[in-house]
């Protein structure tokens, strides 16, 4: 039972950067049917973000986890941004191109941040100056530090607010008509470049705090740590049922545990095998996911 705690605790832990990031892919498909295959590089482009607001003003922040509140808003919006000018400048031209060419684009725009990232910094990981540190306590046989519960807290605030904003806004009201009907968005006069910009803002947001959290938490960040939680937080969306955002969380936490029960089994070298083994053999049985829909397209 010790162990099961631990287990399941690591899970959501993991389970909750995952979900961060997998929300921007799902909120992006629903919306344009777009797989933004860069948006775990804006992920990493977050923890540099905040590694850079951390040195430019490491004299007036101080350390501790209000510090890291400061930093997390500065790579919020820095992402943000940057996620509305990379579908300004490469998707929203393409909007109306055949599926592979936005495909390779959104490659190209991975590599590039990627590289750019590389040549700015450096190639070698960088450490981050700060840490949550803390003490930590024992629940139900598992060891539970304060760092985690924090990260995990602000995590489930994020994810709370978007659901809140999508679901009980004038904004969100906008974005799940798009995601049903763009044309008939445009004759009703909703300005459909607009919501796409702005689900593009808030996706890159959540992928830069997680960003943040990861680098500050870990000790240190590399221009490509954003490939393999790319492609893991893709994998949750896809187990959820990409384009539903609840399906999303639901699919990181669940790849989240697999992970942490897959460690335990059959050791840390197996951990990505024993992920996307999982997403093969789930996708034939439920290919639309865990809460997706099946859409039959009229032709």
């Amino acid at each position: 039972m010790h162990n099961l705690a631990q287990l399941v605790f690591n899970g959501l832990f993991v389970g909750s950067f995952y979900a961060l990031v997998a929300l921007g892919y799902s909120m992006v498909y629903g919306i344009i049917k777009l797989l933004n295959f860069a948006h775990g590089d804006i992920y990493m482009l977050g923890a540099f973000a905040g590694l850079t607001t951390l040195s430019l003003g490491s004299g007036a922040l101080g350390g501790g986890f209000l510090a890291l509140l400061v930093i997390m808003l500065v790579a919020m919006l820095a992402t943000g941004t940057f996620g509305v000018v990379l579908e300004r400048v490469a998707y929203r031209p393409l909007r109306n191109a055949p599926r592979l060419s936005v495909l390779i684009t959104a490659v190209g725009a991975s590599f590039a941040l990627e590289y750019g990232i590389a040549v700015a910094y450096g190639p070698n990981p960088r450490v981050y100056q700060i840490g949550v540190s803390g003490g930590a306590f024992e629940f139900a046989g598992a060891r539970l530090t304060y760092a985690q519960l924090a990260m995990m807290a602000v995590a489930v605030v994020l994810m709370v607010a978007l659901d809140a904003l999508v679901r009980r806004t004038r904004t969100g009201r906008a974005m799940r008509a798009v995601a049903l009907d763009p044309k008939a968005c445009l004759l009703m006069g909703i300005n459909v470049d607009r919501v796409i910009s702005r689900t593009f803002f808030l996706g890159s947001a959540l992928a830069g705090a997680a960003g943040v959290m990861a680098g500050a938490y870990y000790g240190k960040v590399d221009f490509l740590m954003g490939f393999t939680i790319g492609l893991k937080a893709f994998t949750a969306a896809v187990i959820g049922g990409i384009g539903n955002m609840r399906g999303a969380v639901l699919g990181a936490l669940v790849l989240g545990l697999l992970e942490s029960f897959g460690v335990a089994l059959f050791g840390s070298q197996w951990r990505d095998v024993f992920a996307f083994a999982f997403l093969i053999l789930f996708l034939t049985l439920r290919p639309t996911g865990l809460l997706g829909e099946r859409v039959t397209e009229r032709v």
